[in-house]
């Protein structure tokens, strides 16, 4: 009798152990999915700001307007992306094309003095602050859900259960990595 108490004692143990695993992998998916939300609502700002910011430039960029559309472009196939994964691939190009607009502010001076050139350009700044700090978190909660879903036991939930590693947001272009050669 003691010996069925105390397998019936393990069994349940066992039990309420592997409940505990199982909604620590749900919690950490939510975070997950939490955190690509956060990244979209950002995105959404960056989105609806890009079309100000390309009508202010536009008076000022005549022979630019290759530059402009492909940026009004990118970001209507990026509102339109199907995946999270194309969405964040087309982010990644949109983000490059609107530095191009900087880049070109310089050969213009007017457009550098416009107030609204000069706020619009403030707001995309701080925009794409808050994007660069909602990929770290996103990255912290990949780090955390890869690390419950490698490890043993929880990789036996986890693989049970249906849980797959997810990957980082990384750079793609390996120029990024590289130290920029400042001269004067």
């Amino acid at each position: 009798m003691v010996i069925l108490i105390v397998i019936l004692s393990v069994v349940v143990l066992l039990g309420i152990y592997l409940i505990i695993l199982y909604n620590s992998f749900v919690s950490k998916r939510n975070m997950l999915e939490e955190a690509l939300s956060g990244i979209d609502v950002i995105l959404k700002k960056r989105f609806d700001l890009i079309p100000n910011l390309a009508e202010t430039v536009k008076g000022y960029l005549t022979h630019e307007k290759e530059t402009l559309a492909n940026i009004v472009n990118l970001r209507n196939q990026a509102l339109n992306a199907g995946s999270e994964d194309e969405k964040l691939q087309l982010d990644k190009k949109l983000g490059s094309a609107v530095g191009t607009i900087f880049a070109l502010a310089e050969n213009y001076p007017d457009l550098k003095a416009n107030t609204n050139f000069l706020s619009l350009q403030e707001e995309l700044t701080e925009i794409e602050t808050e994007v660069e700090r909602s990929k770290r978190y996103y990255n912290a909660t990949v780090r955390d859900y890869n690390i419950a879903v490698e490890s043993f036991p929880g990789n036996l939930v986890a693989n049970s259960f249906g849980f797959p590693k997810k990957n980082f947001l990384e750079l793609e272009d390996e120029k990024q990595r590289e130290t920029p050669k400042v001269q004067f």
